[in-house]
C-alpha cells in the first residue's frame, strides 16, 4: 500500500485543495502557484503507473484510487476556471460542459460494465484528449502570464471536441454489449417457443398412431 506508485497518487490527492484554495486566495501569485500545482499532479500521473509497470507494483489499492485521483484532479481544475472571474470566455463553458458530462458518462458505464466483466479499455485517441485537457487546464491556471490562457483555452476546445468523440466511442461500446445480451435473451426466448410446439406435434402423431 505504501509503495512509491500509491505515494505519489496519494500526493496527488493532497494537491487537489491546495489547487482549490485559489478559487479564494486573490493574489495572483497563488494562482501560478496552483498551476505549478496541477501540473506537478499531472506529472505524478503519468509516473505512477510508470513506475508500478517497471517495478511490478501494480496494486489493487493503487487500481482503485489512481482514476478516483484523476478525476479529482480535472473536475478541481474545471471548477477552478469556471469560479475564478476572467479564467475563460463564457463561450468556452461548452467544452468545460462536455468534459464534465463526459467524466460522469465513462464512470458510469465502467461501473456498470464492471459488474458483468466487461472491461472499457482506455483507446489511444483517449489518450490524446487527456493530452490536450491537461495541458490546456494549466495553461488556463496561468492566465495572465504572456498569452498562456488564450492558447490554452484554444487547446480547451480541441480537448472538448476528442471528449465528444471518444464518449460517444465508450457509450457505443457499452450500448453493442446491451444489444448482443438482447439478441441472446430473444434467441433464447425463441427456443423455448419452439420446443413447446414441437412437443404438441409429436403428441398429435402419437395419439393417431394410438388410434390405428
Amino acid at each position: 500500500m505504501y509503495s512509491l506508485p500509491n505515494l505519489l497518487t496519494i500526493s496527488r490527492i493532497v494537491i487537489i485543495p491546495l489547487i482549490f484554495l485559489s478559487v479564494y486566495v486573490k493574489c495572483s501569485f497563488y494562482g501560478y502557484f496552483a498551476g505549478i500545482l496541477f501540473i506537478a499532479a499531472s506529472i505524478t500521473d503519468y509516473y505512477d503507473g510508470k513506475i508500478a509497470r517497471d517495478r511490478g507494483e501494480v496494486s489493487a489499492f493503487g487500481r482503485l484510487l489512481d482514476p478516483i485521483a484523476d478525476k479529482l484532479l480535472v473536475a478541481t481544475a474545471l471548477v477552478v476556471i469556471l469560479v475564478k472571474p476572467g479564467m475563460i470566455h463564457d463561450i468556452s463553458y461548452i467544452p468545460v460542459f462536455i468534459i464534465l458530462c463526459r467524466e460522469l458518462l465513462v464512470s458510469g458505464l465502467r461501473e456498470f460494465l464492471r459488474e458483468v466483466n466487461v472491461g472499457l479499455p482506455v483507446t489511444r485517441l483517449a489518450k490524446w484528449k487527456t493530452g490536450f485537457q491537461m495541458t490546456a487546464l494549466a495553461m488556463i491556471l496561468f492566465n495572465g502570464w504572456w498569452i498562456w490562457g488564450n492558447i490554452g483555452e484554444c487547446l480547451l476546445w480541441i480537448a472538448g471536441g476528442l471528449t465528444f468523440v471518444t464518449g460517444y466511442q465508450y457509450f457505443e461500446k457499452s450500448l453493442e454489449y446491451v444489444r448482443n445480451e438482447e439478441n441472446k435473451k430473444e434467441a433464447k426466448q425463441s427456443e423455448k417457443e419452439i420446443k413447446p410446439t414441437n412437443k404438441t406435434k409429436n403428441n398429435a402423431k402419437s395419439k393417431k398412431n394410438n388410434k390405428k
